[in-house]
């Protein structure tokens, strides 16, 4: 019988997970790497069960080790949620919320959004961290962060979605390009007769335009493939091709006239949606969720 949990050798195990080897976690830590190691073992004879496997390369958690992982993660959110009653009766003048967001949110929510939310709540501090698609959920499915921007997301069983909207994908071009001179929703076909740049496979928009490549058996050949939404506008600014986005991402260059962003007449570059994602299951502190109400009220990827 498994007579209890230590918490404290859960933070070394949970610590060598997120790090992906034990001297990176010894390294945040400031022990030995060694002290790590002893520290999982004592717990793995504690709970009578392999937690991780040792690679060359590092670690890699086991079903059991998973289970512990949960146990932990939850337990930091009861502790959070707890915290975070008690600085509701103060008024919120302090606390801390992370975000993880894919980089085309990122104009829209520095424009208006979170300085506003600043201005109203000046103790509270933010984390802005950006990734792909499937870093942003994972983050959030860790509770690495409380709240993920992202755009058209797989489904997934730990994700709830508390704020959406359709943000279909626009052709991105220059001003006086021959596709904007159309003055109407173009083809799918019109937009291949001009040199393209992509995201990579790991991003929401790519992924969709993956689903139009198989419906429609075409292959998309871009000339530049990047992570990065400013390398793809940059592109279409130098006048070298086009590029695939929704129309918000790139609203000021509109605004601005560097950018056009014209219609796509496609069924499934329109169903594209803005995602505002937590973790199903986890209580959300005062904090975040008063971000997370301000930001479906203030951002233009949740405004249609």
């Amino acid at each position: 019988m498994i007579a209890g949990i230590n918490e404290k050798r859960i933070k070394y195990l949970f610590e060598a997970v997120q790090m992906g080897t034990v001297r990176a976690a010894a390294d945040k830590l400031n022990v030995a790497p060694s002290a790590v190691s002893r520290q999982i073992s004592l717990l793995e004879e504690e709970l009578a069960a392999t937690l991780i496997e040792r690679h060359r390369k590092g670690v890699k958690v086991t079903p059991a080790g998973e289970i512990v992982l949960r146990y932990y993660r939850e337990s930091l959110s009861h502790q959070e949620g707890c915290l975070s009653q008690l600085n509701a009766l103060r008024g919120l003048k302090s606390g801390h919320i992370d975000l993880a967001v894919g980089e085309g949110f990122v104009g829209d929510l520095m424009s208006e959004p979170l300085p506003e939310f600043n201005r109203r709540y000046p103790e509270l501090s933010v984390s802005v961290t950006m990734g792909g698609t499937n870093d942003v959920i994972r983050r959030v499915e860790e509770d690495q962060a409380h709240i993920g921007l992202l755009f058209h997301p797989p489904s997934h069983p730990a994700i709830r979605t508390q704020a959406k909207s359709c943000q279909p994908l626009c052709v991105i071009v220059p001003p006086q390009h021959p596709l904007q001179a159309l003055q109407r929703p173009v083809s799918l076909e019109e937009t291949l007769a001009y040199p393209l740049a992509l995201q990579e496979g790991n991003f929401g928009i790519r992924q969709l335009l993956s689903i139009v490549e198989f419906k429609e058996r075409i292959r998309l050949n871009p000339s530049v493939t990047t992570n990065s939404i400013a390398v793809m506008k940059n592109f279409v600014r130098s006048e070298m091709g086009v590029t695939f986005l929704p129309a918000f991402v790139v609203a000021r260059e509109i605004a601005d006239g560097q950018l056009c962003a014209v219609p796509i007449d496609h069924p499934i570059l329109a169903s594209g949606e803005a995602h505002m994602i937590t973790r199903l299951g986890r209580q959300l502190p005062e904090g975040p969720k008063q971000l997370l109400q301000h930001l479906t009220h203030w951002m233009r990827a949740f405004s249609v």
